[in-house]
C-alpha cells in the first residue's frame, strides 16, 4: 500500500492546555522504519501532563500519543508486512548507556517515546521504527489491542512483584493500570485481591468485573489487616500515586511482603522507610515495560484469557480530542478512553 496523499489530520498541542486540530504533512519515513495508518491512541496520565505542560521534557508543538494501535500502511524492508495490525512499544533508547549495555534499554539513561520526545499518533499516520513494532492478530477487536500499552505495564508490573500463586493482593487505584494489574495478578494465581479506590464509579467497575473492593468510607489498612489475620497483603501495588496511598503502603503490607510503585509520582512524598526496613520489605519500582512484556501483553489480548471486552471503554473522533481529554481526565466509570482518526463510534 501506498499513500497518495501530502497531509493528513492531526491534534496538535500548541500550548498548554491548548490542542489545535489541523493539517500537517504525512510523515517521512527514515530507512528501517515504517508508516503506520492510526486506529487507536489511547489517552493517559502523561498525556494530561503533556496538556498541561508541566512534562519534563515534551516541547510544543507536539502530536501526542504513545498508545498506539494500528495498519501498517507501507512497510520497511523488514519487519511486519503492509496490512498487519500492530501495537507499538514506544521507547526510545540510546543503545550505548549502561543500562542499555547490561539488557535493560526499558530504563535506559536517556529514555525518550514517541509522542512526548518525537511526534505520536494523535494523527491519521504515524512513522515509527520497524523493530518498534508488534504484530496483533487481526481476531483481537481493534479496541481490546488499545489496551495493549498499559496491559504492558500491568504485566510488568506483576512481573516486577515476584508474586506467586494464592499470595494475597491489595492494589491502591482503580483507574486503568489499577484494573489491569488486578486481572493480570488473577491471571497469575493470585487468592485475594483487594482494591481500595475513592472513586464510586471506578469502584463499581471493579466490582463488576469480580473484585473485592474497600467499601466507600472505610479504612483500606484495616480492611486488608482484618481480612489477612492482621498481617497484611503479600504484595501491594501502588496504582495511585497519591501522597496519602505512600503514607500507609508500610502498614498496608505484611511483614517480608512487597510493595510495587506502579504509579508515577509527580514529586517526592513522605513514606515510612523506618518501617518498611524493620519489617524487611521489598520496595520495587515500575517505569515502563521491557519488550517481552509487551510481547506478553500481546499473547494475553490474543488467548482473551482476560476478557478485556468487558472494560468499558469509550471512543472519541480525532476531532473531538479536547472532549476526548476531558472524558479521560474525569475519572468517571469510562476506564478507558481512545481517539481514533476515523470513527465516530462510542462504546460502552
Amino acid at each position: 500500500m501506498t499513500v497518495a496523499q501530502d497531509v493528513m489530520p492531526a491534534a496538535v498541542w500548541t500550548a498548554t492546555d491548548t490542542i489545535e486540530f489541523r493539517d500537517v504533512p504525512v510523515p517521512a519515513i527514515p530507512k528501517d522504519w515504517a508508516l503506520v495508518r492510526v486506529e487507536y491512541t489511547g489517552v493517559c496520565g502523561t498525556d494530561f501532563s503533556i496538556l498541561h505542560g508541566t512534562h519534563p521534557r515534551a516541547k510544543a508543538p507536539l502530536i501526542m500519543g504513545h498508545e498506539i494501535t494500528g495498519i501498517v500502511e507501507t512497510a520497511g524492508a523488514t519487519g511486519p508486512a503492509a496490512g498487519t495490525r500492530v501495537t507499538v512499544e514506544p521507547l526510545i533508547s540510546c543503545g550505548t548507556c549502561v543500562p542499555c549495555r547490561n539488557g535493560n534499554s526499558h530504563v535506559c539513561q536517556n529514555l525518550k517515546l514517541f509522542g512526548i520526545d518525537q511526534p505520536g499518533s494523535l494523527a491519521q499516520f504515524v512513522a515509527l521504527p520497524v523493530s518498534s513494532l508488534i504484530p496483533v492478530s487481526a481476531d483481537v477487536p481493534a479496541t481490546e489491542v488499545g489496551l495493549a500499552e498499559p496491559l504492558a505495564v500491568a504485566v510488568h508490573a506483576v512481573s516486577r512483584s515476584g508474586l506467586t500463586p494464592g499470595e494475597s493482593v491489595m492494589i491502591f487505584g482503580a483507574g486503568p493500570i489499577g484494573i489491569l494489574t488486578a486481572l493480570v495478578a488473577q491471571n497469575a494465581g493470585a487468592g485475594r485481591i483487594l482494591i481500595s479506590e475513592p472513586s464510586e464509579e471506578r469502584r463499581l467497575v471493579a466490582e463488576e468485573l469480580g473484585f473485592e473492593t474497600v467499601r466507600a468510607g472505610a479504612d483500606p489498612v484495616e480492611t486488608i489487616r482484618s481480612t489477612t489475620g492482621d498481617a497484611g497483603a503479600d504484595v501491594v501495588f501502588d496504582s495511585a500515586a497519591h501522597p496519602a496511598v505512600a503514607a500507609v503502603l508500610a502498614k498496608a503490607v505484611r511483614i517480608r511482603g512487597t510493595v510495587v510503585l506502579v504509579g508515577v509520582y509527580k514529586k517526592p512524598v513522605e513514606v515510612d522507610l523506618q518501617a518498611l526496613a524493620f519489617a524487611e520489605n521489598t520496595v520495587v519500582g515500575v517505569r515502563v515495560y521491557t519488550r517481552a512484556d509487551v510481547e506478553k501483553a500481546v499473547d494475553l489480548l490474543e488467548s482473551g484469557v482476560l476478557q478485556l471486552g468487558r472494560l468499558p471503554v469509550e471512543v472519541f473522533d480525532l476531532a473531538r480530542t479536547t472532549e476526548a481529554f476531558d472524558k479521560a481526565m474525569s475519572a468517571s466509570g469510562i476506564l478507558k478512553v481512545l481517539i481514533s482518526p476515523s470513527s465516530e463510534e462510542v462504546r460502552s
